[in-house]
């Protein structure tokens, strides 16, 4: 055997020791040598690797410490998208979780459970190939996340390849591991401690600390921080998938992955008995928690449960109580939402919670102020709900001086100065102005999107990007728009730029009732929209309709009606409606052409529709109802006809069986209507 192969073994004997010693010290905690024997190990296998830098390869423990800075993060498309969790803040809470998905499958009730704890820091998504690391993302959107592989490089914690020893698991082809950086409290305070004898500013909490740090532009910072990792999930595999929790964080520990720890639980009672017990530990855990996550240990199960919104139904994060403190509330302060709703916020005397300094706080509602009595000047009791969303609890009467101000909510919008509305009985208050630079962009998404002026290739980016512009400051602004006007804008090519304001012109055909749901009517939807154009039959009738002309149509109450006068007469919404008849949107009355080729066997019948349909999408079965002149709603009530079911149906049929309201299945609505 020649001298470089005998080098090139004693290379690869170094990198298997010092992974194997990087495993023991940083995942298990259980060092086998002394310091200087590792950093000898080490200096012998960098010496090497300089006399031959060909021999270099990526998941070489030399190799955790990148060299030059970026000046930017690449986007990464995720394989799967990466799921939030639902949450609950008491039992009652977890107890309705699993009423919920027991409905939708039978098998949940004799399920059993792994519980573990909810680590307060920073999701990453670490990809593999042949056992090798080769890229990491932070979460980012759920969809798309930044990548971070070289900063992940530098996390000691983190495998550079799998599996770390002598294993029967060994690596698939691909895999896909979701885990959690984050910085221990015993190391926290430990850097926290330096950069004060350094005479530097220090670090507020644990989590941000590791967000920052991971998302460094140089790795080089990010290595000077002290981040580990945790991982539970394998987001996606090539090969066979394990079937439980407790056998996917077996899988990751034979690999060589630091795992949250967990508990078995065989039943929902011994879920209950774990959440109490990780918080009884809570302080006594290395690294901050907000909270226990609960998973169906059966993950094909879990899957089959499907998702609600961006919530898996078979997981759920059951949130530790929030902490409490007292400090004094300087000044109320109003936001306006992007729907117009007013919403009050606290401004405070700054007072740290966990570990943030908090300056804000929101107060809910108005009603909320008024009920408790809160005034300017009070000392309040704040939480921080999860320990993420600091919020108002109340005043502290015994504490009041005297001096202490009543608070009245605002007669106009503080974005835009105009009149705002509020209906007894109602909490919110609304800005009803459609102009209203706090919610312009989102009435034009409103405007432009599928079920009202359904402008084809104008999504929110684009409106945005209107709006940014200075092109756009009202919906009837988009009819003025021209190829040229886009073409100076970023990211728009000719045939993209035709194509935009080809769909804004043919929106002019549109009909009636999508009109009026473009228009944002407050409590006016599909329904409501569709009942208004066939009752005035034109744009010019609706705006003069008082409130006894439109409380004659069935399902519009004092409140809605008036929300509608009011849009009307407010005089920017007037204005709008001026602009967008002059360039030419403005329907005249309700297209029945369809309706009248369609024997009209719904007519005078109200459907509502639940669960997943398998030949309609819910918009298509809702237009072929109404096609056969039937009506859709949204709610169950004694004036439903017939409740449409599809596959898992949610708790509309229970609300059905107790009405005694008939259902349907799709293919009985089809052969009613004679398909």
């Amino acid at each position: 055997m020649d001298d470089q192969t005998n080098l090139k073994k004693r290379l690869q004997e170094l990198r298997q020791q010092i992974r194997f010693h990087d495993y023991q010290y940083y995942v298990l905690n259980n060092p086998v040598i002394s310091d200087y024997e590792y950093d000898q190990l080490y200096a012998e296998l960098k010496h090497i690797e300089s006399e031959h830098p060909e021999w270099i390869t990526p998941d070489s423990p030399t190799q955790r410490v990148a060299g030059a800075a970026s000046d930017k993060f690449e986007k990464i498309n995720h394989p799967k998208p990466i799921l939030s969790l639902s949450n609950a803040f008491d039992k009652n809470g977890v107890l309705d979780w699993f009423e919920r998905i027991s409905k939708i499958d039978e098998r949940v009730e004799k399920a059993d459970f792994v519980v573990e704890p909810k680590i307060d820091g920073l999701t990453v998504v670490l990809h593999y190939r042949d056992g090798i690391f080769v890229q990491g993302a932070t979460r980012g959107d759920g969809i798309i996340g930044e990548d971070v592989t070289a900063n992940l490089k530098t996390i000691k914690a983190l495998p550079l390849s799998i599996p770390i020893s002598n294993s029967n698991s060994p690596a698939p082809p691909y895999v896909v591991v979701r885990g959690e950086v984050f910085i221990t409290l015993k190391d926290f305070e430990l850097l926290n401690h330096k950069l004060e004898e350094a005479g530097e500013k220090v670090y507020l909490n644990p989590r941000n600390t590791a967000s920052g740090s991971l998302r460094q532009l140089d790795p080089a910072i990010t290595a000077s921080r002290p981040l580990t990792l945790l991982t539970y999930d394998i987001v996606q595999i090539e090969g066979e998938r394990p079937r439980t929790q407790q056998e996917l964080l077996n899988l990751l520990t034979a690999w060589g992955f630091p795992v949250v720890e967990s508990l078995y639980c065989p039943d929902l009672n011994s879920v209950l008995r774990a959440y109490d017990y990780y918080l009884e530990k809570r302080d006594q855990l290395a690294y901050e928690a907000d909270g226990a996550v609960i998973k169906l240990n059966d993950i094909q199960l879990a899957d089959q449960l499907g998702v609600v919104g961006k919530d898996p139904r078979g997981a759920l994060a059951f949130k530790f109580p929030a902490r409490e403190v007292t400090t004094k509330l300087l000044d109320i302060g109003v936001n306006v939402g992007r729907t117009g709703v007013l919403t009050p916020y606290a401004i405070l005397e700054p007072v740290e919670i966990g570990g943030v300094v908090v300056k804000q706080a929101t107060l809910h509602n108005f009603d909320f102020i008024a009920e408790k009595d809160i005034r300017i000047g009070d000392r309040v009791v704040v939480k921080r709900a999860g320990d993420v969303i600091p919020y108002i609890i109340g005043p502290i009467i015994a504490a009041r001086t005297g001096n202490e101000q009543p608070y009245h909510p605002p007669q106009t919008c503080p974005a835009c100065g105009q009149k705002v509305e509020h209906f007894e009985g109602e909490v919110a208050w609304y800005c009803v102005n459609a102009a209203c630079p706090a919610q312009l962009v989102r009435n034009l998404e409103h405007f432009v999107s599928r079920s009202a002026m359904d402008i084809a290739g104008l999504g929110i980016k684009l409106v945005e990007q209107f709006v940014d512009a200075g092109l756009v400051k009202d919906a009837a602004d988009l009819y003025t728009l021209k190829k040229e006007d886009l073409l100076k804008l970023e990211g728009y090519a000719e045939k993209k730029a035709e194509n935009i304001i080809t769909a804004i012109q043919q929106s002019k055909n549109q009909n009636l009732p999508r009109f009026i749901i473009g228009l944002g009517i407050r409590g006016v939807g599909e329904v409501v929209a569709n009942d208004l154009a066939i009752h005035f039959g034109s744009l010019d009738n609706l705006m003069n309709a008082t409130i006894v002309d439109l409380m004659e149509i069935e399902g519009i109450g004092p409140n809605i009606a008036q929300a509608i006068i009011d849009w009307f007469q407010t005089p920017r919404n007037q204005e709008l409606l001026k602009k967008l008849k002059k360039y030419g949107v403005w329907p005249v009355q309700i297209e029945l052409k369809q309706n009248k080729l369609e024997p009209q066997v719904f007519a005078g019948k109200t459907f509502v529709i639940t669960g997943t349909l398998d030949h309609f999408s819910r918009e298509e079965a809702k237009d072929f109802i109404e096609k056969h002149g039937g009506k859709v709603t949204d709610s169950v009530s004694k004036n439903t006809t017939y409740l449409v079911v599809g596959i898992n149906p949610g708790s509309k049929l229970e609300k059905a069986k107790a009405l005694k309201i008939p259902t349907l299945s799709e293919a009985e609505l089809m052969k009613m209507a004679g398909e």
